[in-house]
């Protein structure tokens, strides 16, 4: 009966709380940021950098758009399925509570304050969530975020850590890049065992690896709160990053070697603010493993920017 129930809301015998993705040629979602009706694409500058509370990280160049959300302190984000079907898909209130100015631009830290869900009909989202993702200290509210926050598709990248007498190497999605200005900006959950020691030598790697590779790079997520094995004891062998000698699996297809700037407690995760100083490229480039929540998986279902889940 469950499976039945199941698949007649959804169409799904299994229904899960993120679906693991590849993009095929690029992002066809998009996000706009909305500023006293000013609206501008950000698809490609925005980033989840902290989950509790929901923190939003916005890239902005415009010096109008950015002097008037400072003056307001609030804005939207509205996030749209693709170009082709132009569907909004959620919608997010936001307060601005910080900012990192660069020559270039700012990255403009936005908390989220309230959002809207329109993937499904209301009887669906608010029956899957009391089924499904209801759990204790998991309001309805917190469920929208998560939902909200990854209705666009959020890369996993793996970084990596190494002084005199301890190395650590995990996979993370609350990372962005601004590519032109050669900065990096990741979000890094407060408990994590490696994160004192980054913060007091300033120093992190973020490597670019492929899809294919999820089974291992899911397997290290344990070292986000457990000691790793002996660098002789992982599964895969590694090189030495350039110039901090960091480990690097061999499977990666490129690495950047970051050196941080600034840092920012967000509430559950650790802003790190960094600048690139050495790129390093290794395979030949693939499709990379990409986060997206269930309800977006669904809302994309059946169209031709649906997702093969991996």
């Amino acid at each position: 009966m469950k499976k039945l129930i199941r698949k007649i809301l959804t169409g799904e015998e299994q229904i899960s709380e993120y679906a693991t993705i590849s993009v095929i040629d690029y992002i066809k979602e998009r996000i706009y940021l909305d500023v006293n009706n000013n609206l501008s694409d950000v698809s490609q500058n925005q980033w989840v950098l902290c989950l509790e509370p929901l923190v939003f990280g916005v890239w902005v160049e415009d010096e109008k758009i950015k002097a008037e959300l400072v003056k307001l302190k609030k804005c939207k984000l509205t996030f749209i399925d693709s170009n082709a079907y132009k569907k909004k898909v959620a919608t997010a209130e936001l307060e601005l509570i910080d900012k990192i100015e660069e020559e270039t631009g700012a990255l403009l830290l936005l908390q989220l304050k309230n959002s809207k869900l329109h993937h499904l009909n209301f009887f669906k989202i608010h029956f899957l969530f009391h089924r499904y993702y209801k759990k204790p200290n998991f309001p309805f509210k917190k469920f929208k975020s998560l939902v909200t926050a990854y209705s666009y598709p959020r890369k996993v990248r793996i970084t990596s850590f190494k002084s005199d007498n301890h190395y650590n190497i995990f996979p993370m999605d609350l990372i962005g890049e601004i590519e032109a200005s050669k900065r990096m900006a990741l979000g890094l959950k407060n408990t994590n065992k490696t994160l004192p020691a980054i913060l007091e030598t300033k120093k992190i790697t973020v490597s670019e690896v492929s899809f294919s590779y999820k089974e291992t790079i899911y397997k290290l997520g344990s070292h986000h709160s457990k000691t790793p094995p002996l660098i002789t004891e992982l599964p895969f062998k590694v090189s030495q990053s350039k110039i901090f000698g960091f480990y690097i699996p061999e499977w990666a297809e490129s690495y950047k070697e970051i050196q941080i700037l600034k840092t920012v407690n967000l509430g559950s995760h650790m802003l790190m603010w960094g600048e690139i100083i050495n790129e390093v490229i290794l395979n030949p480039k693939t499709r990379s493993l990409y986060h997206i929540h269930f309800l977006h998986w669904l809302h994309q279902k059946g169209r031709d920017i649906e997702y093969n889940i991996l």
